[in-house]
């Protein structure tokens, strides 16, 4: 697959994210929400916190938490998506220590790779395996202004050079054009494993496999997009609307 390159801040803001802030709207399933009850914590393993429990499940997602929690939020994220960056920022924290350490809920994230720069950066989240991931993606997301301006201010010529190229070189070189290559650096990822991170096909294709699904069998609306329980929430864009609905839940 070959990818139009995009570089503009405000195209890369714009594109395909959106999601609603009508805190209105009645669950996915059309019926009420059961009353919040607070589920009792449920222990870790030995030497262990819920949170540090990461797994890469076959379709591609990164689970953190209990395995067997009874409240599964899933949720669909794109690294170029500035309403993905809010959440992150206001509410993956309070997710993390709050509910997932608890072991009530295990939050799985998947990818929804909307262009080139989201690619490149996710292709350098996973880099590093699971156990990284996580902070991985929150440290890239907290950098996504400064994402946006190197994209901005970045050598067109350089630009129009990559166009030219096949996926892999595609991503090498922005990597390298946006400071990717170095961030992976300040993580303990080398060079040369950086290279074969971008160059996975199998990786790529999983990728896009699971954002076409996202938009032809789940129709999600836009980033950040939520499953609990299996149910899309609708109009739950922001950590002030999630958190109501793991509460009733029984998170």
């Amino acid at each position: 697959m070959r990818f139009a390159l995009m570089l503009g801040a405000a195209a890369l803001a714009l594109s395909a994210c959106s999601q609603s802030a009508d805190n209105g709207s009645a669950p996915a399933n059309g019926t009420a929400a059961a009353p919040a009850t607070g589920g009792a914590a449920i222990p870790p393993p030995a030497g262990k916190e819920w949170s540090d429990v990461v797994t890469a499940l076959p379709e591609g997602g990164m689970r953190m938490g209990n395995p067997d929690a009874p409240v599964k939020l899933v949720e669909y994220l794109s690294l170029t998506c500035p309403h993905c960056a809010e959440f992150a920022r206001e509410g993956f924290e309070k997710l993390r220590d709050q509910y997932v350490k608890k072991g009530t809920v295990s939050l799985e994230v998947r990818n929804y790779v909307r262009d080139p720069i989201d690619m490149t950066l996710t292709l350098v989240s996973r880099c590093g395996g699971p156990e990284p991931y996580f902070a991985m993606t929150e440290q890239a997301l907290a950098t996504q202004n400064e994402i946006f301006d190197r994209a901005q201010k970045a050598d067109q010529a350089a630009v129009q050079a990559l166009q030219s190229q096949a996926p892999a070189q595609q991503f090498q070189g922005l990597a390298r054009l946006l400071g990717f290559d170095a961030f992976a650096r300040q993580r303990g990822i080398a060079e040369a494993r950086l290279d074969q991170c971008l160059a996975d096909k199998a990786m790529t294709d999983q990728l896009i496999a699971m954002q076409k699904t996202a938009n032809d069998e789940l129709k999600i609306p836009g980033t950040p997009a939520f499953f609990l329980n299996g149910q899309l929430l609708e109009a739950t864009g922001t950590w002030e609307q999630l958190e109501p609905k793991l509460k009733a839940a029984g998170a």
